[in-house]
């Protein structure tokens, strides 16, 4: 029995597959990226969710904790901040109960999941954005240099550029179009200005509130809104940067095949879907893009596998392949 659990900044999702390619059990909780739970007990929190997952996951499959042959937990943040590393590697064996696991950062889950863990490169575009890839047995991370500065094309991303082409409509320094009204009724507005009130106030500007607004710029784009549109094609152009740069840095030939997938929720968008796909399709690298094949957390659950030494075979994966969902491209919009 190997468990996965893929952490992300909004939710976090924890599955439970045997060697027979059997999904045994899933499980969603909260979000578990620790620097914005700080307040909460950072470290602390993490533990939270994984104690919340992990016995939704057991008693859903009817195991116990030990039953566990192997867990792969990739985390949000992992890695970022070399101090943590030690406090985090800790958590899971102490919800666990026992020390057969690995943690990294959740880009793993993300690239495993899309690609079956073989050479190529991932990116993944939820709350936050990143690619992962792997040649030759050495990985390479591009992106993810935070919201703050970076996660170009994540949903905070596409999020904080509609609200500055909200502030501009407003203003008039742009052309009114339908964006503006979306999100008026979505935030129940009394004024423009109240904006302020609702994403710094109220919000206190935490990435996960400010990145759900993302769907509402796939809406207003569906209505015809131009600047929405732009948003989301300039969104799936720097996704595509990011595939490029990793596909540079593993040292990728531009006539060698490199075979590029996606995760992650923005990808239901078929415009910001569309645009990365045209942007690799016209690069004079060799990318052969690929549907994912399976989900982040599956792909978790795989590595899990992997690690302990007893890969899925082909069965096996043919087996968990009929019957696991591909969440990144259901009901894509706009």
């Amino acid at each position: 029995m190997f468990l996965g659990v893929d952490g992300g900044g909004t939710k976090t999702a924890f599955c439970l597959i045997d060697n027979a390619g059997s999904l045994r059990a899933r499980a969603v909780a909260a979000g578990a990226y620790y620097f914005a739970d700080n307040a909460t007990g950072g470290v602390a929190h993490v533990a939270q969710v994984l104690e919340e997952g992990i016995r939704a996951v057991t008693e859903g499959a009817g195991i116990t904790r030990a039953d566990i042959g192997y867990a792969f937990l990739g985390l949000p943040g992992y890695g970022e901040v070399p101090g943590d590393i030690a406090a985090l590697d800790a958590v899971p064996g102490q919800v666990l109960g026992h020390q057969r696991y690995a943690c990294d950062n959740d880009m793993i889950c993300g690239w495993a999941g899309s690609l079956g863990a073989v050479d190529g490169i991932n990116v993944i575009s939820g709350t936050g954005s990143m690619t992962y890839g792997e040649r030759h047995g050495q990985g390479v991370r591009t992106g993810g240099w935070s919201e703050l500065f970076s996660d170009e094309g994540s949903a905070y991303w596409i999020a904080a550029r509609a609200l500055n082409v909200f502030s501009r409509m407003s203003d008039g320094r742009l052309p009114e179009g339908p964006l503006a009204d979306v999100l008026r009724r979505h935030l129940g507005l009394t004024t423009d200005l109240e904006v302020i009130d609702v994403v710094l106030n109220r919000w206190q500007g935490h990435r996960s509130e400010i990145a759900s607004l993302s769907p509402l710029v796939v809406e207003a784009a569906g209505l015809g809104d131009p600047q929405a549109a732009a948003v989301l094609t300039q969104a799936g152009q720097e996704l595509a940067l990011l595939v490029d740069s990793a596909r540079r840095r593993l040292g990728f030939s531009a006539n060698e095949p490199v075979p590029v997938s996606y995760s992650g929720g923005v990808f239901r968008s078929a415009a910001v879907l569309d645009a990365f796909t045209t942007e690799l399709r016209d690069s004079s690298a060799h990318y052969e893009l690929r549907h994912p094949l399976f989900e982040p957390v599956v792909g978790a659950a795989l590595y899990a596998a992997k690690l302990a030494g007893t890969p899925l075979d082909a069965a096996a994966l043919a087996a968990l392949r009929s019957t696991s969902e591909i969440t990144t491209t259901e009901n894509r919009h706009a």
